[in-house]
């Protein structure tokens, strides 16, 4: 039985390699709490863009709100910009369902109506339940659906990733 390993650190290259062409000068980076955030950030001074990346929470419109309540320690919303007509280039950690999408959409059309969001994710599970697709993926595999694939950031800033399950 083989064991699946990812560089968290050559996916980020390919990912900023990937966002790089999605970005204009007015183009917003905005990253959902807490992976999607740590991308946005690291690649806000990557591609050397003025001031903080914006910041989404989907707690409040997850669909399954009611039986997760508020996770500890979840970001709120932060965002430095007028969303309406903003060009949004939104990042994630891993997508997988479409949910967590779905619900840092609904967030994000709370604040404003974007002229454009473009979805950028470091890794790409399939397996969606919702008709959700990332513009960029820097990698695609295939999980089972008991294992939980989660960004990590050490206190230096690196990217890993924890296989559970």
């Amino acid at each position: 039985m083989s064991t699946l390993t990812l560089d968290a650190e050559a996916l980020y290259a390919e990912l900023l390699r990937g966002v790089r062409p999605l970005c204009t000068a007015d183009t917003q980076l905005v990253g959902i709490a807490s992976g999607g955030a740590w991308l946005a950030e690291r690649l806000q001074a990557d591609l050397q863009r003025p001031g903080k990346p914006g910041v989404i929470s989907s707690a409040m419109h997850r669909d399954d709100y009611g039986q997760r309540g508020m996770v500890a320690g979840a970001s709120a919303t932060a965002l430095t910009f007028d969303v309406t007509g903003a060009h949004i280039v939104l990042l994630d950690d891993v997508l997988y369902t479409g949910r967590t999408i779905r619900a840092a959409l609904n967030e994000l059309f709370d604040y404003g109506r974007p002229a454009s969001v473009r979805l950028a994710v470091l890794v790409d599970r399939g397996a969606r339940e919702l008709p959700i697709q990332a513009d960029f993926a820097a990698a695609r595999v295939t999980l089972p659906a008991s294992q939980l694939l989660a960004l990590a950031r050490k206190d230096n800033g690196r990217f890993s990733f924890e296989i559970k399950g």
